[in-house]
């Protein structure tokens, strides 16, 4: 009886993990936009940029790695920013950008729209 109702609770386990791995795997790609930016060295860069960035129409929300030079944005519900816009929003911070990756694609030149 007792071996019957381990086995009975392994069942369910299994099965609850066979069940939040296939919804992992069918998660939707991050709706965030990666920005790998050069020379950012300090918070006060990660500040600056970050202002530029909330600026741009769309933007909910911005995190910075300063470590590993990039800049995460979250766009608002229902909205993509423009990602011309945020190129030019980290160059108006005074960077470079060395590439943006995201919903819209993944870019190593400034999107001409």
């Amino acid at each position: 009886m007792l071996r019957l109702l381990v086995q009975g609770i392994l069942a369910i386990g299994l099965v609850t993990a066979v069940g939040q791995t296939a919804a992992l795997a069918t998660s939707p790609a991050p709706a965030y936009t990666t920005i790998q930016v050069t020379d950012m060295h300090c918070a006060a860069c990660a500040k600056k940029i970050a202002a530029k960035l909330y600026a741009v129409p769309g933007v909910l929300e911005v995190r910075a790695d300063v470590k590993s030079n990039l800049a995460y944005v979250s766009p608002q519900r229902q909205k993509r920013p423009s990602v011309k816009a945020i190129w030019e929003a980290v160059e108006s911070a005074g960077f470079e950008v060395k590439q943006i990756s995201g919903p819209e694609g993944k870019f190593t030149k400034k999107p001409q729209s």
